[in-house]
């Protein structure tokens, strides 16, 4: 779903970096440098006993799937965020040919037009 939300602010110009060129590696450091390191540092505490092999076990395991089939999923979710994108397009054209838009707000969360 982030994903989808990353692509569409893109593909409408409110992103600046498309998504799809760094999200495996971007996933891929996350796991390095978050989650794996989480999940040791909780292993060393002993907090959750046994479970703690286990979730360093998982995220670890996590991470090696995702290295082997992230660049295929990342490929798969592009494609559903553009079908995505062009089903909203399509729906968003009302019979003035305008579109319609939800009306936009100012930087105070205020309502203001749609010009």
């Amino acid at each position: 779903r982030f994903f989808t939300e990353c692509y569409v602010a893109y593909s409408e110009g409110r992103a600046e970096k498309n998504p799809a060129l760094t999200w495996y590696e971007g996933e891929i450091g996350f796991f390095d440098f978050y989650i794996i390191p989480l999940a040791k540092k909780l292993k060393d505490c002993g907090v959750f006993g046994v479970s703690s092999d286990e979730y360093l076990s998982y995220a670890q395991s996590n991470r090696d799937e995702w290295e082997q089939r992230g660049e295929k999923i990342v490929q798969e979710m592009t494609r559903k965020a553009r079908e995505r994108l062009k089903r909203t397009r399509r729906g968003s054209v009302g019979s003035t040919g305008k579109g319609s838009r939800a009306p936009r707000r100012n930087s105070l969360g205020r309502r203001g037009s749609n010009n």
